[in-house]
């Protein structure tokens, strides 16, 4: 038996997305970002759809999430970007995982490890060109590579780093990221020789700045189906576009016929004002759908918006749908994706929760029942 409330996922609107990515990257490599569960689509489903379409490497938070995809047949590089701790390390260096280095503190004992393993790992290093949130500032970097480039077991195989403000088209900050990246990374002419991956790019870095894609670009909502500036960057965009993979859909679990002057659900935060026929659904915010969105969202129902009304409980939602036609128990509501000529979007559920498109799908697909889908 499964849950009435259930997340699809489709595969050809990821390859899609990929697709549209892959023109837009050039020449570049594509590090997809399958971190927090694939964006809440699934990791290890997205990996492999990614892989067959060519990834060069993948990008996770944390040891366990590589290590997991792994266990899964995945083999190409995966990317730790979020950074390690020393007892973490061994199981990054069995699993062939690249460690993002953002300060020198791990050298020593990932190459004592690699050593131990006769293992050569390569890493990466993750400078601090505007973020400042994490990785090394620029006075520091040299001294990094070095640190790097000294021990036995180690080689340095790229070096990256983040554009805090790419979803703001209108923001002169991506483009002194860009340039202190490329000014610092410079020095690597000097000190390494060979061949060492820069990448820069997330989604607003891809779509949104001139000369950002350099070796590698690392999309990650875009590959999802979202544009990193929500529902401005859908509105502005042009053909091919990209296609939401999410849907999330429950049932109707009892239709009431409801007096005027009824108060509904904890606090009775919506009193009616007409009689009305109310649809109860079996969702709440155990489910990702948050108290955020009492009084506020919509759903669909026979192709309709129907508005929920009152407070979003832990299980339990409240929709209005007087005038939707016939509603009854077992019918499919849509809270998340197209249902007919309609459609919700994350965007538009994430301005309801006042929150992004990121949140949303994070929320709805690690909290459900999901399936990957044609």
């Amino acid at each position: 038996m499964r849950s009435l409330n259930r997340v699809t996922i489709s595969r050809s609107a990821l390859e899609h997305n990929y697709g549209v990515c892959r023109q837009l990257a050039g020449d570049a490599a594509i590090m997809p970002l399958v971190k927090a569960d694939g964006y809440g689509h699934g990791q290890v489903d997205c990996a492999r759809i990614f892989a067959e379409q060519g990834a060069a490497a993948f990008g996770v938070a944390e040891v366990v999430e590589g290590v997991r995809m792994r266990q899964a047949g995945i083999t190409q590089p995966i990317l730790v970007l979020a950074g390690t701790v020393p007892q973490a390390l061994a199981p990054l260096v069995e699993a062939d995982l690249t460690p993002v280095l953002v300060d020198p503190f791990l050298v020593p004992e990932l190459s004592r490890l690699a050593g131990k393993l006769g293992k050569i790992v390569e890493v990466h290093i993750k400078l601090d060109a505007g973020m400042g949130r994490q990785g090394m500032l620029p006075e520091e970097f040299a001294t990094t590579v070095r640190a790097v480039q000294q021990a036995e077991h180690l080689r340095l195989a790229g070096v990256m780093a983040h554009f805090p403000m790419a979803d703001d088209r209108q923001s002169s900050n991506s483009a002194d990221v860009l340039r202190t990246f490329v000014d610092t990374t410079g020095q690597l002419r000097q000190l390494i020789p060979g061949k060492c991956c820069l990448h820069l790019a997330n989604s607003g870095g891809l779509f949104y700045v001139a000369g950002a894609r350099l070796d590698m670009v690392r999309p990650g909502i875009a590959l999802y189906g979202y544009y990193p500036d929500g529902r401005a960057g859908r509105a502005t965009a042009e053909p091919p576009f990209l296609r939401p993979a999410m849907r999330f859909a429950t049932q109707v679990l009892q239709v009431r016929q409801v007096p005027a002057e009824k108060g509904l659900g904890y606090s009775h935060l919506h009193v009616t004002a007409r009689p009305a026929t109310i649809a109860v659904l079996p969702v709440g915010y155990d489910d990702g759908y948050l108290r955020s969105l009492s009084n506020r969202a919509s759903v669909l129902i026979n192709g309709k918006r129907a508005p929920v009304v009152g407070r979003v409980s832990m299980n339990l939602t409240l929709v209005d749908v007087t005038g939707l036609g016939a509603v009854r128990p077992g019918d499919e509501v849509v809270l998340l994706g197209r249902q007919g000529e309609e459609e919700i979007t994350a965007d538009e559920i994430a301005a309801w929760m006042d929150t992004i498109s990121y949140e949303v799908l994070c929320l709805f697909g690690n909290l459900n029942d999901r399936e990957l889908v044609a």
